[in-house]
Parts: structure tokens; sequence; C-alpha cells
């Protein structure tokens, strides 16, 4: 299962559908939320909305937008077959700025997590209780 790897240029290769790329680059786990994702406008080619059936090809570049995440990508090989990790890395190319904005906003996340202790277990009925009247204190 080795990816359709092309070096020629976008003129001369028919390219290979945005949607089964991003699968096969390992953005998303299926073909059919790689189309939810473009058609709910979280994937931009070349800074224009995307459509699934929409040809990408080498040298593209790519906004995704997955869950908190945002990549930035340039494509650097077409391949139509979902294969390993390795694989899929060799398909694209992230810019510095992208990584870079992802790794602070990571570490950001992760600060803003400290301090918080989840609780062991779920609220008793007494606890509950406490939490609704809470709640309501809070709305007048």
């Amino acid at each position: 299962m080795k990816p359709n790897v092309s070096a020629t240029t976008a003129l001369d290769a028919p390219g290979v559908r945005l949607d089964l790329w991003l699968w096969a680059a390992r953005f998303f786990k299926t073909r059919a939320l790689a189309k939810r994702a473009i058609e709910g406008g979280k994937v931009e080619l070349n800074q224009a909305a995307g459509k699934p059936s929409k040809a990408v090809h080498v040298g593209d570049r790519l906004a995704v937008a997955r869950g908190e995440e945002r990549f930035e990508i340039e494509v650097a090989a077409l391949g139509d077959q979902r294969g390993s990790a390795a694989q899929a890395q060799s398909l694209y190319r992230e810019t510095e700025a992208s990584r870079n904005a992802r790794l602070e906003a990571a570490e950001r996340r992760r600060l803003e997590r400290t301090g918080y202790a989840k609780p062991p277990t779920k609220p008793d009925k007494r606890a509950r209780r406490l939490i609704i009247a809470l709640g309501d204190i809070d709305a007048m």
C-alpha cells in the first residue's frame, strides 16, 4: 500500500481529490469526516474555500482546522491510499510558523488546566442537589 507519489508539475499531474488526499495524509480518520470538514469550511485550498472533489497538486497550500489545532501545510506528494504514519507525513510539509503556533496553543491549553483536579467519582444525589441549588443562585 504505497501512496501514489508524484514529483511532476501541477500542470502535468491530474491530481488527487482533496477529501481523498486529506484521508491518505491522516488528517481525518475517514473520507466522510474529511468531506464534512471541507464542506463546513474547515479546509482552505490556496486561500480559497475547498470542495471535496477539487484536485490537489504538488505545491498547493492547505489550511486545515481540526478541533483546536490549525495546520498550514504545503503538499509535497500525492497519495490516494492510506498507509503508515511515516508515509502520510511524507505527503506534506508543515510551515514553521504553523508548527510554532500549534505548539504554543497546546502549551497554553496545558497551563490553563493546571490546578484543576477532576473529581474522583460522579457527584451523589446530595451533591447534585447542592450543585443545582448553586446554579439557581447564579441565575438571580
